[in-house]
């Protein structure tokens, strides 16, 4: 319950975020410890959220929606500090639009777009899983990833993220909970800062979720932990 209230304040507070986003604009103003934590949270906000179970979609599936991840940033004031607003509100809430298809042997594609409403923070990636069970009536379908990021828009950061991991889920009735582990490997290159340098680095990630599925409409809610920080994300869309 704790983590569906939390949904229901990210969605309900996308719309007050206006009056507190700012640009990514001044890591200049950054030591480099403090750029190695803007760095582990913007990893956790950017990298890939699954939003779907593991079970494949199948040669003529499709799930398409939009979505709307929220990550509770570990390092507020190191974010006031690189903005020339300085003005960070604890979540970051970061629509995308998605799009997943499936393909043969049990293969599925997904890309996603999305950004940080009104600042500078764009972002795009995508995933391709393979299932190594499809699932059953008895059995549960289990699926290995691997998902890249991409940040755009920040003209003072090159950044990305990839990821792996293994995931599983069992559809019960309409609903199909899922969960998986994996890690995300980030990299951040300051662009004309002197002073600092790449960092590049490891985040652990778990995260667990569950699927409801009616005739095409389809709704996913997610919790994640990736590193130290939390996310929370839901997906609404059609999928068959």
């Amino acid at each position: 319950m704790k983590g569906l209230r939390s949904v229901v304040a990210l969605l309900l507070g996308l719309g007050a975020w206006g009056a507190h986003a700012a640009d990514i604009d001044s890591v200049q103003l950054l030591d480099q410890s403090q750029f190695r934590l803007l760095s582990e949270d913007l990893g956790a906000a950017l990298s890939y959220k699954p939003l779907t179970p593991a079970e494949p979609l199948g040669l003529t599936g499709f799930d398409i929606g939009v979505a709307v991840t929220g990550t509770k940033l570990r390092n507020t004031a190191v974010f006031d500090r690189a903005t020339r607003s300085g003005n960070f509100p604890d979540y970051v809430p970061v629509p995308t639009l998605r799009a997943y298809k499936g393909l043969p042997f049990g293969i599925d594609v997904g890309l996603m777009a999305g950004m940080v409403p009104n600042s500078n923070v764009r972002f795009y990636g995508g995933e391709l899983r393979y299932a190594l069970l499809s699932g059953n009536v008895a059995l549960p379908a289990i699926a290995i990833r691997g998902s890249y990021t991409k940040l755009s828009g920040v003209s003072q950061l090159d950044f990305d993220t990839k990821g792996i991991d293994l995931s599983i889920s069992k559809g019960v009735l309409n609903f199909t909970p899922y969960g998986g582990v994996g890690h995300v490997w980030v990299s951040s290159t300051p662009n004309g800062v002197a002073g600092l340098n790449k960092e590049t680095f490891g985040l652990n990630k778990v995260f667990v979720g569950i699927n409801f599925n009616m005739l095409l409409m389809n709704l996913a809610v997610e919790a994640d932990r990736t590193g130290d920080a939390t996310s929370f994300g839901v997906k609404l869309g059609v999928r068959f």
